[in-house]
């Protein structure tokens, strides 16, 4: 146990005889035990310990009382949740809990209502740092923006993030999603329409996405799904900065700031007849390219991030080491999408807010038969022939192990390590790895 907590009973606690207040590092503990070490007072704080620690029993926490040297003059723990790291509020008395952080991991506390920001989202990743820094700089600028990477991997919560550090922060940032709509509704979804334009349509008619985004931003999510005709029309719109609402004979002018995103191959679209090729290099004024979560550098990072932004509901979370390697292991076919499902789940699930191997889906909990034939090479050009230098040794152990964390890919190796490739590779040829099993 490490920064043991205090625990001493101010004057006014002892004349009512009840609770006892937090002492810091710095504060003092003459009332408890100065004065001889009142026998009398600590089996009162004892005593306090104990019935407080009947309320929290269940959350792992350890409460100790010590003295001013550091020394335990009582303790209360439960062995079972012992290895639970976590900080525990309750109502007064107040008290800091302390725990182990050799099993368990802690998550901090990020509520899941709150928007992430870029910082959020860059993480430390090479590629969304490089993501990150073209978004500051074109927030302001006009240029088109195509945000591009597979499903779930966090396209809208990155044209927000872009949104929110805009000059159009304050106006509203309305999502589209092209995949989504029917058809026969996404052009009055997008336009809007005038009372009376079509059988069914509202009496007071419907302003559109486009209008209602106005002076703000509109993401229009899976462009690569909206039909042709529709297409040319945006276009225009786009390029006169005005809609005509279904019925409507006048023109709306409208400030209009467009972010797209598509998780197809839009070139080969335009190749195949299914997507304009004006449109393309209209929204195309810049490509973000966002990887997906199995190929991210700080995948563990994610990983916590998405843990603290479950624990919304205040609750304190943690997870245990074995299930966290678990989840860095598994290769994530519905990206971040399905990491928060997962993580929800758990937490769901899962006893004494800590989240364990046995809470995680099977295919997470049996992940090692999809990731072992492609890390076995490597893992076993660690065992063989080792130098003998310690610090030859040390090196090439980092090495084998990055090319292991990155599944092979040598730019992303080279990235984290921050050296070339050439460099790498003459690392690698150096320390006997094999280049055959660096990819």
């Amino acid at each position: 146990m490490a920064n043991a907590t205090g625990i001493r009973r101010s004057d006014e606690l002892l004349r009512t005889g009840h609770g006892f207040a937090e002492v810091g590092p710095e504060g003092r503990t003459d009332s408890l035990i100065g004065r001889g070490r009142s026998e009398q007072l600590i089996a009162a704080a004892a005593m306090e310990m104990d019935r407080l620690y009947e309320r929290i029993c269940e959350s792992g926490c350890v409460l100790l009382l010590t003295d001013s040297d550091g020394t335990i003059l009582h303790e209360k723990s439960n062995a079972m949740l012992k290895g639970a790291f976590r900080v525990q509020r309750v109502a007064a008395p107040a008290v800091r809990s302390i725990a182990s952080e050799r099993d368990v991991a802690p998550a901090s506390y990020k509520p899941s209502q709150h928007a992430l920001t870029l910082e959020d989202l860059a993480g430390e990743d090479p590629q969304m740092l490089r993501n990150v820094r073209s978004a500051y700089r074109i927030a302001d600028s006009g240029v088109s923006v195509l945000i591009q990477g597979p499903t779930g991997s966090g396209k809208e919560a990155f044209a927000h993030a872009m949104h929110l550090v805009s000059r159009r922060a304050d106006r509203p940032f309305v999502a589209v999603n092209c995949a989504a709509i029917p058809e026969t509704l996404i052009e009055s979804e997008l336009f809007g329409y005038k009372p009376g334009a079509f059988t069914g349509a509202r009496k007071e008619g419907m302003r559109g996405k486009i209008l209602q985004s106005a002076g703000g931003t509109l993401f229009l999510d899976e462009i690569g799904d909206m039909p042709l005709t529709l297409q040319t029309r945006l276009l225009r719109v786009l390029e006169e900065q005005e809609i005509m609402p279904l019925g409507s004979e006048t023109a709306i002018k409208v400030d209009l700031h467009v972010i797209a995103a598509s998780h197809r191959n839009l070139r080969e679209m335009i190749a195949n007849g299914t997507f304009r090729e004006d449109l393309y290099y209209r929204l195309n004024g810049i490509t973000l390219e966002l990887p997906a979560l199995r190929d991210r550098a700080d995948k563990e990072r994610v990983i916590h991030h998405a843990l603290a932004a479950e624990t919304g509901n205040g609750r304190p979370a943690a997870i245990e080491m074995d299930a966290l390697q678990r989840l860095v292991a598994y290769p994530w076919p519905g990206n971040i999408r399905e990491l928060r499902n997962v993580i929800r789940t758990a937490l769901a699930i899962c006893e004494g807010g800590v989240v364990r191997g046995i809470d995680l889906p099977r295919e997470i909990r049996e992940s090692e038969s999809n990731i072992g034939p492609a890390m076995m090479p490597v893992a076993a050009a660690a065992e063989s022939s080792c130098p003998v230098n310690p610090l030859k040794a040390a090196e090439r152990a980092a090495l084998v192990r990055v090319i292991a964390e990155c599944h092979g890919n040598m730019t992303r190796v080279a990235a984290q390590l921050g050296m070339s490739r050439n460099t790498l590779y003459r690392r690698m040829k150096r320390h006997a790895i094999p280049l055959a099993h660096g990819g």
